[in-house]
C-alpha cells in the first residue's frame, strides 16, 4: 500500500509548559487532533492531498486559538488582515491571498485564485471583490475579533510607547523581534509567530501544502510576511516535499524557506529531515526563529523548530496520529 498522511502546525513561539495551563494546552491538543483528522480522513477514503490540506486548515481557521481566521491578531488600525497560500504539488500551480478584512476562510480563496482566475496571487479590494463573483459570504471584520487578541494590542501598544519614550534593557532571553515590539511577555511572545498551516500526501502521490495567518501584532503600513509567499511560506512539488512554515516572516522571506527544503532534496541529494533542519539553521543565522512542517512524497514527515515550542501534529497511513506542543515533543 502506498503511503500517504498529513501534518500540521499551529504556530511556533514561545509555547512553554510551565506558563500554559493545563485545561488551554487541554483545548489546543484537542483542536490540532480535529484538524488531523479532518484532513486525514479525506486520504483515507481517497481524496486528494489538496482537499485534505484545505479542510485541515479551515479548522484551525475557524477556532479562536490560533492566529488565522477567527481569533487572528489585530493590526495597529485595531483590525484582522489575513493572509493565505495554497500549492499544488503535482502541477506546481499556486494561489495567495494577502491583506483581506472579510473573508472568513482565507485559504478557500486561495485555492480559488489558484483554480479559477490566471493568477497567483491578490490582495486586498480586489481579492475580495473576486471572491464576491464567486459567491463568498463577506463577514465583517468583528467576527475574527476576540477579546484575547484585543488586550493583547493594548498590550503591543504600551510596550511601543514606552520604547519611544527611551530605551532600557532588553530583558534576558527574549527573542530578538526588530519589527514592531520587543515582546517582553508570554502574553505577547506566545503568539508573536502564530501561523497555521498543512502539507499532505495522498493515495496517488500527490503532494500539496498550505499556510494561513494573521501575521504580527500591532503590524503596521500594510505588512505581510512569508505565509502568502509562494517559495517561502509555502511550497509543495511531488518530486520532493510539501512545505509550511511558521515564524518571523521576514526572516523566511529572505531565506525562501519553503523552497529551500525542496531544492536540498532536489539538488544536493538531502533526505527530508536534513533538508529540513538545514533550511531553518539558515533562519537562526539571519537572526530569526520559527519552524516548519513537511512531508515528503514517501510519506517521511519533518518538524523542525527553533522556538521553545510549536503546534503541530501528523498522521499517516503507518503512523498513528501524533500530537505535540513543547521542545521535549510531549
Amino acid at each position: 500500500m502506498r503511503n500517504f498522511g498529513i501534518v500540521i502546525h499551529g504556530g511556533a513561539g514561545n509555547i512553554l509548559r510551565e506558563t500554559l495551563p493545563p485545561a488551554l494546552e487541554s483545548q489546543y491538543r484537542r483542536k490540532l487532533s480535529e484538524a488531523v483528522s479532518a484532513g486525514y480522513a479525506l486520504l483515507e477514503q481517497g481524496g486528494n492531498s489538496l482537499d485534505a490540506v484545505i479542510a485541515s486548515i479551515m479548522v484551525l481557521e475557524d477556532s479562536p486559538l490560533f492566529n488565522a481566521g477567527k481569533g487572528a491578531v489585530l493590526n495597529a488600525a485595531g483590525a484582522c488582515e489575513l493572509d493565505a497560500s495554497v500549492m499544488n504539488g503535482r502541477t506546481l500551480e499556486a494561489g495567495a491571498v494577502a491583506g483581506l478584512h472579510h473573508i472568513r476562510n482565507p485559504i478557500r480563496l486561495a485555492r480559488d485564485i489558484m483554480e479559477k482566475s490566471a493568477h497567483v496571487m491578490m490582495v486586498g479590494d480586489g481579492a475580495e471583490i473576486f471572491a464576491r463573483g464567486l459567491g463568498y459570504e463577506i463577514v465583517p471584520n468583528e467576527y475574527f475579533q476576540t477579546a484575547f487578541r484585543q488586550r493583547q494590542l493594548a498590550e503591543a501598544k504600551r510596550l511601543e510607547q514606552e520604547r519611544a519614550q527611551g530605551p532600557r534593557p532588553t530583558p534576558a532571553g527574549s527573542e530578538r523581534v526588530t519589527f514592531v515590539t520587543v515582546d517582553d511577555n508570554h502574553f505577547l511572545r506566545e503568539t508573536i509567530f502564530g501561523t497555521v498551516g498543512a502539507a499532505a500526501l495522498d493515495g496517488q502521490g500527490n503532494l500539496a501544502a498550505g499556510t494561513s495567518t494573521g501575521g504580527m501584532t500591532n503590524k503596521q503600513f500594510g505588512r505581510v510576511g512569508d505565509s502568502p509567499i509562494i517559495g517561502a511560506g509555502t511550497y509543495a512539488d511531488n518530486a520532493t516535499a510539501a512545505v509550511s512554515c511558521t515564524g518571523h516572516g521576514e526572516y523566511f522571506i529572505r531565506a525562501g524557506v519553503a523552497h529551500a527544503v525542496c531544492s536540498l532534496m532536489e539538488y544536493q541529494g538531502l533526505t527530508l529531515g536534513e533538508a529540513a533542519a538545514t533550511a531553518i539553521r539558515k533562519v537562526n543565522k539571519l537572526g530569526g526563529t520559527g519552524g516548519l512542517i513537511a512531508i515528503d512524497a514517501k510519506g517521511n514527515v519533518a518538524l523542525p523548530f527553533s522556538t521553545a515550542g510549536m503546534y503541530r501534529g501528523y498522521r499517516t497511513a503507518r503512523q498513528s496520529e501524533v500530537i505535540e506542543i513543547f521542545g521535549n515533543a510531549r
